[in-house]
């Protein structure tokens, strides 16, 4: 798990100016509308006694109010108020919680969680076609219990739609004939890799799908990452049909993941609104569908995390995005943004001491109440990345 990136925290919709926690990275925040309606988040523990922020209340002033002792906290994480002072009492200055950037954006609310200023911040993975003509989305969450490392992955293998998605391959019928193709480099960028290649797929059973692909043969489709939770995968039904699916994940832990899924479509779009909205649940359904046959193989994988190494898995040529992937997370490991998962078990397993992800006020002021949560420090060298092999 990685600090310094944007992660998802609910769908625009979900928040209002009643408080909510949320869980993304083994810590615990308060999410909520200030009195203008920007969305703010929070760590969700008041330095005084410990409270959690997401069981007070929102107040007039824009600040959310902690419910055990009425403590105030700006969407900056400044308290403005501490009742047992009086009112014109002087707010010491480490009273305040780390409170990160967030953004309205895709149907989600995202929040950057780490230190870094504005400038040196990786991007939110774009999506172009978003409320673009002849584009339609929709936003649909799920949790699945499994490291997202391996979520991600997992969308990057071509390999297994053959024999994991009854959509996309023949179920290893044709084994004499299956082989993966040329993967092509696709929308490579300074925070990820992609490819897209063309195999062999069956007619479409679905009743809506069918419209758009009535006969087997040739289809196109491909993957690719933008930092190490956001994932974009392209399903060209034809030259012309297509559906392009983003993917942004938050940790909760080592072993689960929420799953926020931007789904966008240049068909089953029509001129009546009714239906469109009936297409869309159809069009989530079948998302669901096709997450099921994924999270029905990958929450059994062993190893629960990737391996340390590549010399621990034998890994194939259309294995190389993968690869390119975990080359990545080791240039972010470098960095010092990797958590150390492992001691924060150790931390909350003494039940007396919380941390914190640092946010961007940690660079100016230096004076915290929470600890910084732990991480693996920045390598000399990051190790050798081992090819696919031949």
């Amino acid at each position: 798990m990685y600090m310094n990136f944007w992660y998802p925290v609910c769908e625009t919709a979900e928040l209002t100016d009643k408080p909510i926690r949320v869980r993304i990275l083994k810590h615990d925040f308060v999410a909520f509308r200030d009195s203008e309606g920007k969305p703010a988040l929070l760590a969700d523990t008041c330095v005084h006694r410990g409270g959690a922020l997401s069981g007070g209340k929102c107040m007039d002033d824009g600040t959310v109010q902690c419910p055990y002792h009425g403590w105030r906290f700006t969407t900056d994480g400044v308290c403005t108020r501490i009742p047992s002072l009086g009112i014109s009492a002087k707010i010491p200055a480490r009273a305040r919680v780390d409170a990160y950037p967030t953004l309205d954006k895709y149907g989600l609310v995202f929040a950057f969680l780490g230190d870094l200023p504005e400038e040196e911040r990786p991007p939110i993975m774009p999506i172009e076609e978003y409320e673009t003509d002849g584009w339609r989305a929709t936003v649909q969450t799920f949790n699945v219990n499994y490291n997202y490392e391996r979520s991600i992955e997992n969308g990057l293998d071509p390999a297994h739609n053959e024999y994991v998605h009854s959509t996309h391959g023949y179920n290893g019928e044709k084994e004499e004939e299956y082989q993966v193709n040329e993967l092509e480099p696709y929308k490579n960028n300074d925070w990820g890799f992609g490819f897209m290649h063309t195999f062999d797929a069956p007619p479409l059973k679905n009743w809506l799908m069918k419209r758009f692909r009535k006969e087997g043969g040739k289809m196109q489709a491909g993957s690719g990452t933008y930092g190490p939770n956001h994932m974009w995968t392209y399903i060209h039904l034809s030259e012309t049909m297509h559906m392009h699916q983003y993917m942004f994940e938050a940790p909760i832990d080592e072993a689960t993941t929420k799953v926020f899924l931007v789904n966008l479509r240049n068909m089953a779009i029509t001129k009546r609104e009714w239906l469109n909205k009936f297409l869309d649940k159809k069009i989530k359904e079948r998302n669901m569908f096709v997450a099921s046959e994924d999270i029905k193989v990958v929450e059994k994988l062993e190893p629960k995390l990737t391996p340390p190494s590549t010399t621990k898995e034998m890994l194939m040529p259309h294995d190389r995005v993968v690869i390119q992937y975990r080359g990545k997370l080791k240039e972010w490991e470098q960095k010092g943004w990797r958590l150390d998962y492992q001691q924060l078990n150790e931390i909350k397993a003494q039940a007396d001491v919380i941390t914190a992800i640092p946010c961007p006020a940690r660079r100016e002021a230096k004076a915290w109440v929470l600890d910084p949560a732990p991480v693996y420090g920045a390598l000399p060298e990051a190790e050798p990345i081992r090819e696919a092999a031949e």
